[in-house]
């Protein structure tokens, strides 16, 4: 599996890199171990922020092959599902910051690891869609739920019912990536987003994207009395001490991620 998905660390950033040529389909097998990478990141103190890339400038990932549903085993399909939901669902609950840094076709299943991370851009030639329907099939990789609650129901539907593909330029117009670069430059980019959570708190951005999050699953006075409360356990850590008295004392913070 260490083929298919290749992790590398720069400092306290970490790279997972699709490697399945040609189109960088998922499997269960390496949907299993990017859940695993992701709750091995989750345990790194040093580890802040997350940027899943691709080194093909044609596809970022074409989602699944749909070889594999080409059969009458529900069981099966059950199976693959869970792989898809729970590899995903442990992505968004990445507890440091993740960045999808889309270098061409996010087709199904590619995009919906996209949708799993906080922050995408795209190179120029990038495409995104959830083609599911056209083929008998659905989103089973959170993205009916995610990506309607990223662009609004609208363009859910659009892109899902109606099979919508998107260019660079209409991602962005439509607040589905942040920002789109040259072809060639998404992982720079990427980088150098990277680099701005180590000025942060890995500790405040823990708690900030779980209140953010909490969002999805209430009204929006829900979480109102939990910041609250978030905000007086931040005392119970090393690094609010660290990131005041840094303030106060003019210097760079050396977070300890505790």
């Amino acid at each position: 599996m260490s083929d298919l998905l290749k992790l590398e660390k720069r400092g306290h950033t970490a790279i997972i890199t699709f490697n399945n040529p040609p189109a960088n389909t998922w499997t269960p097998e390496s949907l299993r171990y990017l859940e695993s990478l992701v709750n091995e990141l989750n345990d790194d103190k040093d580890n802040y922020a997350l940027i899943l890339t691709s080194d093909s400038e044609k596809f970022f990932s074409a989602g699944a092959d749909l070889n594999q549903f080409n059969h009458d085993d529900k069981g099966r399909s059950f199976e693959f599902s869970l792989a898809f939901g729970e590899a995903f669902e442990a992505l968004s609950n990445y507890q440091g910051v993740s960045i999808a840094a889309i270098t061409g076709y996010a087709m199904g299943g590619g995009l919906e690891v996209a949708l799993s991370c906080d922050i995408r851009i795209c190179e120029s030639q990038a495409q995104m869609a959830l083609p599911e329907a056209a083929v008998g099939l659905l989103p089973c990789g959170l993205g009916s739920q995610q990506l309607a609650w990223l662009v609004g129901e609208q363009w859910a539907k659009r892109m899902i019912l109606l099979g919508e593909r998107l260019k660079a330029d209409k991602a962005e117009q439509i607040g589905l990536v942040s920002e789109v670069v040259a072809t060639g430059s998404g992982l720079d980019k990427a980088l150098e987003l990277a680099a701005k959570v180590e000025a942060q708190s890995p500790t405040s951005v823990r708690f900030c994207k779980e209140l953010i999050q909490q969002a999805r699953s209430g009204d929006i006075t829900s979480a109102y009395a939990k910041e609250r409360e978030m905000f007086v356990k931040l005392w119970d850590t090393q690094d609010q001490k660290e990131g005041v008295g840094a303030f106060l004392d003019k210097r760079k913070p050396e977070w300890k991620n505790a």
